[in-house]
């Protein structure tokens, strides 16, 4: 009947309007941290302490974000006006940036899989020796990891080992609290 067809699109269309509205903010929230990021490095680094310049790319990620950011808040637009005014037109373009967007996600899923070890080696490599070094020295570093460890349950980067022959274990001869 035509009241059931009118109202299954209608429903549709409002689906479609409240899922590209989420887009939209998340872009609009992406675009925001990524100029955080971008805009006060020093608390970042503060974060990381002085690492290698390999490491420092990542500081780039607020250039990463703003872009992201950017698409997402065109995307979600274009899919809440393209609903609302039931433009063919924008929603064709809306679905082909979404398609290529996915096919994206897809390749960039793999290369992560594919790379997840050296990562972590990396990652391992270069943090650890800032934690031995700055932990129990920068109040602000020591409290920052303080608070992920009782978040995250965990103990160092690795393990409590991480914490051998560091400041805080030549000072205190103990592990830090949330450790135990």
């Amino acid at each position: 009947s035509p009241g059931a067809k009118m109202g299954c699109f209608t429903f549709i269309k409002v689906m479609m309007i409240l899922f590209n509205l989420a887009i939209f903010l998340g872009g609009g929230t992406l675009l925001g941290v990524g100029i955080w990021v971008t805009t006060d490095k020093d608390s970042f680094l503060g974060v990381f302490g002085a690492l290698s310049s390999t490491v420092m790319q990542v500081v780039n990620v607020g250039y990463f974000l703003i872009v992201i950011g950017a698409i997402l808040l065109v995307i979600g637009f274009l899919g809440c006006y393209g609903a609302q005014k039931e433009s063919k037109c924008l929603l064709m373009m809306f679905f082909s940036v979404v398609l290529i967007i996915f096919i994206a996600e897809v390749a960039a899923a793999v290369v992560a899989l594919v790379y997840t070890g050296l990562a972590e080696s990396l990652l391992s490599a270069t943090l650890t020796p800032v934690l031995k070094e700055k932990y129990g020295v920068d109040e602000t570093f020591t409290e920052i990891w303080n608070t992920t460890m009782d978040k995250v349950h965990c103990c160092g980067l690795n393990n409590y080992t991480d914490f051998n022959n560091s400041y805080w274990y030549d000072q205190t001869g103990s592990y830090p609290a949330p450790c135990c």
